[in-house]
């Protein structure tokens, strides 16, 4: 069976103000009117119906998912006790399909909650079709790889090998020959010439015994770990072990973990049009801009001013006059004004306001 896996642990630190620890990013309505979280789950229509579902996301968030997400079990919603990055969310997810859900040999399609995909029934084509090539070979991992339009410096890639012979499906799939990290610009520019790479979705497919072998090859503490927990997972120690056990993981990424060092990989060109909401400067691709060059929510007044992104509220004016190039976002404690070119150091104020105490800030 295809079991759905959204991982929702993330801080969206770089949306900061509108991002906090108690409503971070995927929680939020960024494009369009739903949530991100909620637009993922909707994403998947009837391909996987809602009894196979999981959200693994923070303890504290918990309730809200459940708010946002009402059609889920509550046992279908983990809060990891602290974070410890994607490797140890996937195996634990993993070993829950295996083993509370009793499907060892079930298929995962795994992916973050806060893409946009502008397209949900032909992504629901392309989880199909990576679920084909799962079942046509049980121990393939199957990712899916963005075809760059542009250098981008902020996405890991994926270098593709020769083309499958049955792609099972319409897409175009490949051998994957190996993973690239975010690369400087030069070496982006040179991946994109080649026209042999594409950006990383971190959007996978595997059957949940192929990635706990792989864990239990490259990573055999997280996973010993993991596997105390899932023992617990139903008894009256649980929660006690979950906090326990999860705090005691070195958290590492899956792709350092796994898919680097992986045999069998498969990627899928995607077929869907996507993005990965990283930070403001990602709203004008979405959202579009004026003939300013300003990318407005919100009521505002901009006079001389270009190349602006403002997100405030429909009773909160912003006025900016004589302004080039800034992101202004109100919210209703805090206001963030900063250099649009300067986005990446957003996650420093957000360490700043640590050291300071300033915990309702964050």
């Amino acid at each position: 069976m295809l079991h759905a896996i959204i991982m929702a642990g993330g801080s969206g630190t770089r949306f900061w103000p509108a991002s906090r620890r108690d409503r971070p990013k995927q929680m939020l309505s960024l494009v369009g009117d739903e949530t991100m979280i909620r637009q993922t789950a909707q994403r998947l229509g009837d391909v996987v119906p809602p009894e196979r579902r999981m959200v693994v996301t923070n303890q504290r968030l918990v309730a809200d998912v459940a708010k946002q997400l009402p059609e889920l079990p509550a046992s279908s919603i983990v809060g990891e006790p602290c974070k410890r990055d994607t490797a140890p969310c996937i195996g634990l997810a993993a070993l829950l399909v295996a083993k509370a859900r009793k499907d060892p040999d079930g298929t995962m399609i795994v992916m973050p909650a806060d893409h946009v995909i502008a397209t949900p029934e032909v992504f629901q084509a392309a989880v199909k079709q990576a679920e084909a090539l799962v079942d046509a070979e049980p121990s393939r991992i199957v990712t899916f790889g963005i075809k760059p339009t542009y250098p981008a410096e902020i996405f890991g890639y994926i270098q593709r090998a020769e083309a499958l012979t049955d792609t099972c499906g319409d897409a175009s799939a490949f051998k994957v020959a190996r993973f690239r990290e975010k690369p400087d610009a030069a070496t982006a520019a040179e991946f994109l010439a080649s026209g042999d790479f594409y950006w990383n979705s971190g959007i996978f497919c595997w059957r949940a015994s192929t990635i706990l072998d792989a864990l239990r090859e490259r990573q055999p503490e997280t996973l010993a770990h993991l596997e105390k927990i899932v023992d617990a997972w139903d008894t009256p120690d649980g929660p006690a072990v979950f906090e326990h056990e999860f705090a005691a993981i070195k958290g590492v990424s899956i792709d350092y973990a796994v898919m680097e060092h992986a045999k069998n990989v498969a990627v899928i060109e995607a077929p869907f049009e996507w993005d990965d909401l990283g930070g403001w400067q990602s709203l004008p691709r979405r959202l579009g801009a004026d003939d300013a060059g300003n990318t407005i929510v919100g009521k505002h007044l901009g006079l001389n001013t270009t190349g602006a992104i403002v997100r405030t509220t429909p009773d909160h004016l912003v006025v900016t006059l004589g302004c080039e190039d800034l992101i202004v976002v109100h919210t209703p404690d805090a206001t963030l004004v900063a250099n649009k070119h300067d986005e990446e150091s957003i996650r420093a104020i957000v360490k700043e306001l640590e050291t300071r105490g300033w915990e309702s800030f964050l």
